[in-house]
């Protein structure tokens, strides 16, 4: 099981630093274990990496198993996996666009009816700490609460969880998706039409019994 944790975590790093969203060693992602998580390691290249480079930390930083230092931001996936029990994976990426808007300390408003993916009527921005900080994981932890999937982080990138790594991921995709989208009309001068607080809670009840979010979100 843990051999199969690992590679997964490996493989989902690979794809996602391909698709552009964790440049050169940036971002990170974990799943949970036992006792603990499995985290991607410090300072390695994602097309380098190996099942066996991978770190088992439990909630307060300690080095289960593994023989690399855990990623920089392993406070940042204790806090949210801590918060929330129903989350098995948390993926933290800098992907482009979401990115640009995070730089920028806005939120995706509900201009389209997939926000409702990450939990709500929006995607909020976490306030801003220096990378690696207890101040960042909690900021995140309480951005998130105890229902909303996904988070911008100010001057940062993102961070969607779920109840599967494969669902973290596909969140993560999401919103790198709605962010581009979001830039794109302010790009070209027009202005969102925000779906109303009903409109949101009619898609979020219709995704509560759609058959496939269960894999895709954490319903």
């Amino acid at each position: 099981m843990n051999a199969v944790g690992r590679e997964a975590l490996v493989a989902a790093a690979r794809r996602l630093d391909a698709a552009g969203f964790m440049p050169t060693k940036s971002g990170n992602l974990s799943i949970r274990t036992m006792e603990g998580f499995w985290i991607t390691p410090s300072g390695l290249p994602y097309a380098a990496m190996r099942a066996e480079d991978c770190v088992e930390c439990d909630f307060e930083g300690r080095v289960l198993a593994g023989h690399h230092r855990p990623s920089s931001e392993w406070r940042l996936h204790a806090a949210i996996l801590s918060r929330r029990p129903e989350a098995m994976a948390v993926v933290h990426t800098h992907s482009p666009m979401a990115t640009a808007l995070a730089c920028a300390r806005q939120e995706i408003p509900p201009f389209h009816y997939m926000i409702a993916l990450a939990g709500g009527a929006r995607i909020p921005c976490a306030p801003y700490a220096a990378f690696g900080t207890q101040e960042l994981a909690d900021g995140a932890a309480e951005t998130l609460g105890d229902t909303l999937r996904a988070t911008l982080l100010a001057n940062h990138g993102t961070v969607a969880l779920g109840a599967t790594l494969a669902a973290a991921e596909a969140l993560a995709g999401e919103v790198e998706n709605l962010a581009r989208q979001y830039l794109a009309l302010r790009a070209a001068g027009l202005s969102p039409v925000h779906l109303s607080p009903a409109e949101m809670a009619e898609v979020e009840l219709r995704f509560s019994s759609y058959g496939s979010l269960g894999q895709s979100g954490m319903r």
